[in-house]
């Protein structure tokens, strides 16, 4: 049974960095594609290019009864949070250095913890308020307001985090017999179904060399999201959610390599104090569950 146990642990790993990895190169596609087409566009074409691959993966995952939905407009409610995350988020890194606006997006989870004490209620104890006050320092010291080097553009991971921290909880509208995939299906399918509402006021034509990078960001923004589900299905969170913290590595490879960014000293600063924070929040959450 110990035996059984590591090993699954052992593939929730992997399959978590591979993970990460994969939506790391969907963050580094997006930012090339928002040189020429709206984060609204580009969210729109990976998700009706994803979007049977969705079906398919929560029929086979699932059955039929994940093909179906007790609270749709849940869904719907969280479609609309994951795109303004998305288009907060590809909007930022067309303006920003890759590997700032993945460290700032790090804050989401002490956002949720913030607001799972304010306004949800949850007792959160002092350690856990400490690594709040610890991201939120973190924060100050990448965006650095007030100085001469302080971009407005900084502001709209934070935001980016905000959103996706409010998509997370909203989960928990959701009918709790409703299985991952069917709320991985419906994300994508209400997302889909909500930027087509909007997408014909910024749409551009499409150029032909362009076409592989939208089949590329489908195939790895899929993946990403589908090794990720698995890897916390296949052991504890407080083992593989840490290694989400990877993204960082792979946006400052990406950033380097393509467009010659390097993050400076502060924003290095800042991403290790945001991230000791986050550590801190999954290790006391993990014993507060025990």
């Amino acid at each position: 049974m110990n035996e059984t146990h590591h090993h699954r642990a052992g593939a929730g790993i992997v399959m978590m960095c591979v993970g990460v990895a994969c939506l790391s190169v969907n963050d580094a596609i997006a930012k090339v594609l928002t040189a020429g087409y709206s984060p609204l566009q580009i969210l729109f074409l990976r998700n009706m290019i994803t979007l049977p691959f969705a079906v398919l993966m929560a029929w086979r995952m699932g059955g039929a009864a994940a093909l179906g939905s007790r609270r749709p407009m849940a869904h719907l409610l969280r479609g609309a949070l994951w795109i303004g995350a998305t288009v907060l988020f590809f909007t930022s890194i067309r303006h920003l250095g890759l590997a700032e606006a993945t460290a700032l997006v790090f804050v989401a989870p002490l956002i949720i913890t913030a607001i799972s004490a304010l306004f949800l209620g949850e007792h959160v104890g002092r350690w856990r308020w400490l690594a709040v006050l610890g991201g939120f320092i973190g924060t100050l010291i990448i965006v650095r307001p007030g100085t001469a080097t302080f971009d407005p553009a900084s502001l709209l991971p934070i935001a980016t985090a905000f959103v996706y921290a409010l998509l997370m909880l909203s989960a928990r509208l959701v009918d709790p017999r409703e299985s991952v995939w069917t709320l991985l299906l419906y994300l994508t399918g209400a997302s889909g179904l909500l930027s087509a509402l909007i997408v014909p006021f910024v749409w551009v034509p499409v150029r032909g060399e362009d076409l592989w990078l939208f089949a590329a960001i489908a195939c790895f923004g899929s993946a990403g999201m589908t090794m990720m589900t698995q890897a916390f299905r296949l052991a504890p969170a407080v083992v593989v959610a840490p290694l989400d913290y990877t993204a960082l590595l792979w946006a400052t490879g990406f950033g380097w390599l393509i467009w010659n960014e390097i993050p400076d000293a502060p924003t290095w600063l800042g991403a290790i104090v945001i991230i000791a924070s986050g550590a801190v929040v999954l290790v006391r959450q993990a014993r507060a569950k025990r």
